[in-house]
């Protein structure tokens, strides 16, 4: 069972852009933002801020190739 601390355990500081505008809730990691900085919901202006989120693994691990044999 996990429990609230180990999950702030695995939490790490994490840039983000957040949507300028009250009303909308939207943001974004910065390794996955776009070049333009504009929200991907209401297309308003994003600002640069900090989350504690938990890390992502952002690339695909790589497989071992098949002998062209096995094909």
């Amino acid at each position: 069972m996990t429990t609230s601390t180990d999950t702030k355990e695995n939490l790490k500081p994490t840039k983000i852009w957040k949507c300028k505008n009250a009303e909308c809730k939207a943001w974004v990691r910065d390794e996955f933002a776009a070049s333009e900085q504009k929200c991907p919901i209401c297309s308003g202006p994003m600002l640069r801020s900090m989350r504690h989120l938990p890390p992502v693994q952002n690339k695909a691990k790589s497989q071992p190739r098949k002998p062209k044999s096995d094909f």
